[in-house]
């Protein structure tokens, strides 16, 4: 029988100290820039005893940001505070793996560059709201941007190192 607490290794790569691992929650605990910040720091370093902890949802780029006070990584600022993140993480013993996020249509044009429309891989808008700054500042659930469809887009693969 396996021990919960046992010890594992994910991926041949990764030791973990136990089996449990912390599923991400998005939090909405940003500073300006959706810098992630000392409260940040504390909270995830409070649950390293963990095996794993997956970070909340992390915007990719400026165009990912679906929801309000949510983290990214696409800038400086922002990947200095993960750092901070993950050097409190460590010093209590824990692992953190960053969940990565580009929400699509959901997005809200208050939340994109020079308020442009999100992207989607259609035009049809999403029948749902999400939680965002509405006209008067306030922070509120409002309806989701029509999106911009994607063109067609190549995938690229790099080499394996076997070729």
């Amino acid at each position: 029988m396996i021990d919960l607490f046992e010890s594992c290794m994910l991926g041949g790569t990764v030791s973990l100290k136990n089996r449990i691992v912390m599923a991400p929650m998005t939090r909405t605990r940003t500073s300006d820039g959706d810098v992630p910040n000392a409260m940040m720091a504390s909270y995830y370093a409070q649950r390293a005893s963990t095996g794993l902890i997956v970070s909340e949802a992390v915007d990719v780029a400026q165009s990912s940001n679906g929801y309000a006070m949510t983290p990214g990584i696409y800038t400086e600022a922002q990947r200095q505070g993960w750092r901070l993140v993950a050097d409190q993480v460590h010093r209590h013993g824990g692992t953190i793996f960053a969940q990565l996020w580009h929400v699509g249509r959901m997005a809200h044009p208050s939340l994109l560059p020079n308020g442009e429309a999100p992207w989607g891989v259609s035009d049809k808008r999403a029948d749902s709201e999400v939680f965002a700054h509405d006209a008067d500042g306030k922070l509120g659930h409002i309806p989701a941007g029509t999106p911009r469809q994607l063109g067609t887009c190549l995938l690229y693969t790099s080499p394996s190192p076997r070729d």
